[in-house]
């Protein structure tokens, strides 16, 4: 089971400037390489200060030039946000940059409030349509002259400027429905899946819906890669009461999620409050106690523990989910913990080959 860093700007008032933010994360990410971690992924989000990241491409580029070994993953872009070949093209730069290290993360959206203001209020629910529309064109642009009519976009004969480095560049679905694993392994993806506030049990829920997808297609040639992505804090075994100040991190971590998802008030200035804790007095996961015991806290051992049985699951990767709200000094010391402690753990860590 290999190991990867995802991490964004978060930011909950203006106590700290974006250049601050910035170097904090490729302060994390440079920790992530020296470590041994084998990917780090940004994502794509739109006028949200707690997750700043209008476009992971240009993150991820300086990145390549601060690196030299650990791979760069969109986590994700947004399908209905991007042209097939503004996609195509720019991931395949982005591969060029950095000397064939790219992975392409790809979904289909889930903030009505970020459709509101990029497709004119376009229902989220609808972009599947566009997922599974341009992963198909993506991957015929890099392979050369191709022209799309499509529900979605439609464009005459035209290829990918650059091509990618990698003969095959890994592309990556976020799923959840029994429906879009099967769209991830019968198109040749690897799927990248979150169990969110849910506890173990949903990781082998998911797990078992990409093993019966790749039940459903035993043409395809290649075996593709789970990855689980959790907020993950370590914290010492000498700290007994460690866990309290993660949990009700990432607990306000979700309450920013849901006012952000409930699209019910207008945000100043990028700046939403978070959900009020009464809100969720009938909603036991949400708790403190609960996060606790989901989000992937715990003492150096308590976490191994867990991983375990991420890895007898089938789970291919690991993904350290930094954003937490929790200080810069805090995500690193738990991330130093977690690098020192749990990793060795494990097989020895390494990036996968290039295919180049």
């Amino acid at each position: 089971m290999r190991f990867s860093l995802f991490v964004h700007m978060e930011r909950y008032d203006d106590s700290i400037s974006y250049e601050d933010h910035w170097a904090n994360l490729v302060e994390l990410a440079l920790m992530a390489e020296e470590g041994g971690f084998g990917t780090i992924w940004i994502g794509e989000h739109h006028a949200m200060e707690y997750t700043v990241s209008p476009n992971p491409l240009p993150q991820l580029a300086y990145l390549a030039a601060k690196t030299s070994k650990i791979r760069l993953g969109s986590g994700t872009i947004i399908a209905p946000f991007w042209n097939p070949l503004r996609a195509a093209g720019e991931l395949a730069l982005l591969d060029v940059i950095s000397g064939g290290r790219a992975e392409v993360g790809v979904a289909r959206g889930a903030y009505q409030f970020e459709f509101d203001r990029m497709l004119g209020g376009l229902p989220a629910a609808d972009g599947g349509d566009h997922l599974r529309e341009i992963i198909p064109a993506m991957k015929a642009l890099w392979a050369g002259d191709y022209a799309h009519d499509g529900k979605v976009w439609q464009f005459p004969t035209s290829t990918s400027v650059p091509k990618p480095v990698q003969k095959d560049l890994p592309v990556w679905v976020a799923a959840r429905s029994p429906e879009s694993h099967d769209f991830a392994v019968a198109t040749g993806c690897n799927v990248m899946v979150t169990p969110l506030m849910k506890g173990d049990e949903e990781v082998a829920s998911l797990v078992e819906k990409y093993e019966t997808a790749i039940a459903n297609h035993p043409e395809i040639e290649r075996r593709p890669d789970i990855m689980v992505l959790r907020h993950t804090h370590v914290h010492s075994e000498a700290d007994a009461e460690g866990w309290r100040p993660a949990a009700e991190g990432i607990q306000k971590f979700y309450r920013s999620f849901d006012a952000w998802f409930g699209n019910k008030t207008v945000p100043e200035n990028g700046f939403l409050e978070p959900s009020p804790v009464e809100k969720f007095e009938a909603r036991p996961e949400f708790s403190v106690e609960s996060l606790r015991k989901t989000a992937m806290i715990g003492t150096p051992a308590e976490v191994i523990e867990r991983l375990r049985r991420y890895e007898e699951l089938g789970v291919t990767e690991y993904s350290f989910w930094a954003d937490n709200t929790l200080s810069h000094e805090e995500k690193k010391r738990s991330l130093e913990l977690f690098i020192e402690q749990v990793m060795p753990a494990f097989s020895e860590q390494a990036a996968p080959a290039l295919n180049i």
